[in-house]
């Protein structure tokens, strides 16, 4: 039977959740969960809430799932090494320099790769697996073809969302928030961009990057079916009455109760965004998936109120318990209360009396120890051994009982016994270059002009598409002595992979001597047919252990996080080549929506496109492989004229983007990082290299 994992913003919300049906809850505390907007737990408060679940037989995972700085290292192995022994479940992790910390510090705690590290095909689950990981949480933006065809052939456990809001970009690769106001969605602190307005073609105004909440509980069934292991809903940063709400209907469906008009009436006035959607899992995209908040519900005042007053009322949530009670003539009584999952205890209380007059029977025990009224226990069955004639006073018997179960909570929520490490080893870092190598990165044909073959760089890099597509253009490059290297998008399914291995061939054949990859899953399927393979900025290196890691996977070098701060670059011990983007427009989102296509009616990808935000900003929009898009920052990042502070950085490899640019743009760019140029861009930005995030 599936699983169903519940959100917990607050303590409230944990009672919310497990009163309502939750097999499992999500939690946040300290600095490092992808929600830190919600009110999350201070240290007591998990202990507290672990506890109360564990007494009720619910599963507690902590949420450590943001991208963490080498400086922020030691709070993550303490408050890690807290929550194992405090009976966290598992813990969700993004950032790959953390699940080493934490496979080493705490062994034998479960690890669960969050959405946050963008697995959508079988091989992320793989290379998940690899990491140490015992579940994976896939991306939202699977289909049900997909998410059956990984759950079925996936060495480890599969999570699924299957209510709750959606992001328009997919989980882990959104820099929007970060980039234009320093609130970092891979930190836990993003403002929601993406619900803001925006103009763009024929939508004027309007909410372009809105979608609808996700609402799946209608294809539980399917789910359970496919092999998925846990159903996930969210919404951390929204009220206890919520959870309670859509907690209810959901564990309702899993256990074979389908939802009414009714139950899907309260999903929505609990809260909607004009509606749901299951356009992903159905693989029906398209305008009908967007929506926006208006109004709260007018019916959804009197449906919290009634949901607070019933997961607060007393213990819906209850476990199974069974008594075994002897009573000897001289001896004290003895009572066994025992749960069926290996919690056993024994009680004693005072000796019986002879009976004056009416003696004690098995049915008057029994009785007494079926009051389990205001306990998370259900009496299941009391076998009583009863010597004749004996008195013992009711009172006694609910003491004991009371004791008994007191005692079997005590038991139940005994912590469990697991080994603990030392943090790991320090990183030994490679000697840093005096100087660092230049690469250039274009986006479309028209860059590749004879004139940008000329500079003094050692790579080109360019997507994967135009050199299978285009590969004469390439060849005043070769000539030039440039290694090529093909960039590999950052989504491909499983149904793609085919596709790509195609690509790749060709690729090859155009001269492509390496390849550039911006997801985990997407390091094996290069290294098949590149003996070189780098790692992009989708990857997320955060930190000197985040490095490592990605060395140890096959990785030649790889791109630290543009969200990192030089300074913070610097701290990191670079045990493998260090490649820093030091130019260009910085991808802000990569979404399987095409609002290319929503904007203009019609399939406009070779045109120019673009959002306007209401500060006059532009962000342009570009066809990614597969019919994505990807929307790319309204200024330029440029650092030509801030080399020292690059090289403090101490970075080995320095990568200029082209997207928009002009062939003449592309070529003067390059020259003024080889210092042969002054050129500046208009409307240019430092990024993140001095502000950092929050």
């Amino acid at each position: 039977m599936l699983e169903l994992l519940s959100p917990a913003g607050s303590p409230e919300a944990v009672v919310a959740a497990v009163q309502s049906g939750a097999d499992a809850v999500y939690l946040g505390l300290g600095g490092f969960n992808a929600r830190r907007g919600a009110k999350n737990f201070t240290e007591q408060e998990f202990i507290d809430a672990a506890r109360y679940c564990r007494a009720r037989g619910c599963k507690v995972y902590a949420a450590l799932n943001t991208l963490v700085a080498d400086r922020e290292l030691p709070e993550l192995m303490r408050l890690g090494r807290f929550v194992s022994e405090n009976g966290a479940d598992a813990v969700l992790v993004q950032d790959l320099g953390a699940a080493r910390v934490m496979r080493e510090v705490c062994p034998d705690l479960p690890l669960h790769a969050s959405t946050q590290m963008s697995v959508h095909n079988l091989a992320g689950v793989y290379a998940a697996r690899d990491l140490g990981m015992k579940r994976v949480v896939l991306a939202r933006e699977l289909s049900s073809e997909q998410i059956k065809y990984i759950a079925a052939r996936s060495p480890i456990e599969i999570e699924v969302f299957v209510h709750g809001a959606l992001c328009f970009c997919y989980s882990g690769q959104c820099y929007m928030s970060a980039l234009i106001g320093r609130r970092s969605g891979n930190r836990g602190a993003c403002a929601q961009p993406c619900r803001l307005r925006y103009s763009m073609g024929r939508m004027a105004d309007n909410y372009p990057l809105s979608l609808k909440d996700n609402c799946l509980v209608q294809h539980l069934g399917a789910l359970d079916e496919a092999g998925v292991a846990c159903v996930k809903i969210e919404g951390r940063m929204r009220r206890p009455e919520y959870t309670a709400i859509v907690t209810e209907i959901y564990s309702h469906a899993v256990h074979g109760i389908a939802p009414s008009e009714r139950d899907l009436r309260r999903l929505e006035a609990a809260f909607s965004r004009e509606g749901f959607t299951d356009g992903y899992f159905t693989g029906e995209h398209g305008a009908e998936m967007f929506g926006t908040a208006g109004e709260p519900d007018p019916d959804a005042k009197k449906l919290y109120n009634e949901a607070r007053k019933k997961y607060a009322s007393g213990e819906a949530r209850r476990v199974d318990a069974a008594f075994h009670i002897t009573v000897h003539l001289g001896r004290p009584v003895e009572l066994t209360a025992a749960d069926g999952e290996g919690a056993v205890v024994t009680v004693y209380g005072p000796a019986p009396e002879k009976a004056e007059t009416t003696p004690l029977t098995k049915s008057a025990l029994s009785e007494q120890l079926y009051k389990t009224g205001g306990t998370p226990y259900r009496c299941r069955g009391v076998v009583s051994v009863l010597d004749d004639g004996l008195y013992l006073p009711p009172a006694a018997i609910n003491a004991l009982r009371r004791r008994a179960l007191e005692a079997l909570t005590e038991k139940r929520a005994e912590l469990p016994q697991r080994r603990y490490g030392a943090a790991p080893r320090p990183v030994r870092p490679l000697p840093t270059p005096a100087v660092p190598e230049l690469r250039v990165q274009v986006l479309t044909a028209e860059q590749l002009t004879p004139e940008l073959a000329a500079p003094d760089y050692s790579a080109l890099c360019a997507p994967l598409e135009l050199l299978a597509s285009a590969p004469e253009r390439f060849e005043p490059f070769r000539a030039a002595g440039k290694t090529i290297c093909a960039v590999l998008p950052r989504v491909i399914s499983d149904a793609q992979f085919p596709e790509i291995a195609e690509m790749m061939k060709s690729a090859r054949e155009a001269g492509a001597s390496e390849a550039l990859v911006g997801n985990l899953g997407h390091i094996a399927l290069a290294r098949s047919a590149f003996e070189c393979v780098r790692g992009d900025f989708g990857l997320n290196a955060f930190n000197s252990y985040a490095l490592e890691e990605l060395g140890r996977a096959g990785l030649r070098s790889t791109t630290v996080s543009f969200e990192l701060r030089l300074a913070q670059i610097r701290d990191m011990a670079k045990s493998i080549e260090t490649e820093l983007i030091v130019y260009g427009r910085l991808p802000l989102m990569v979404s399987e929506q095409c609002i290319i296509k929503r904007s203009s009616g019609e399939c406009t990808c070779s045109a120019p496109a673009a959002l306007s935000d209401r500060m006059g900003s532009v962000f342009p929009v570009v066809r990614e492989f597969g019919c994505r898009n990807v929307v790319y920052n309204a200024h330029k990042l440029f650092m030509a004229d801030r080399a020292n502070d690059l090289l403090s950085a101490g970075a080995g490899i320095w990568r200029l983007m082209f997207t928009t640019e002009s062939p003449r743009e592309c070529c003067e760019i390059t020259k003024a990082y080889l210092g042969q140029s002054a050129y500046r861009p208009n409307g240019l930005t430092r990024g993140l290299y001095y502000r950092g995030v929050e």
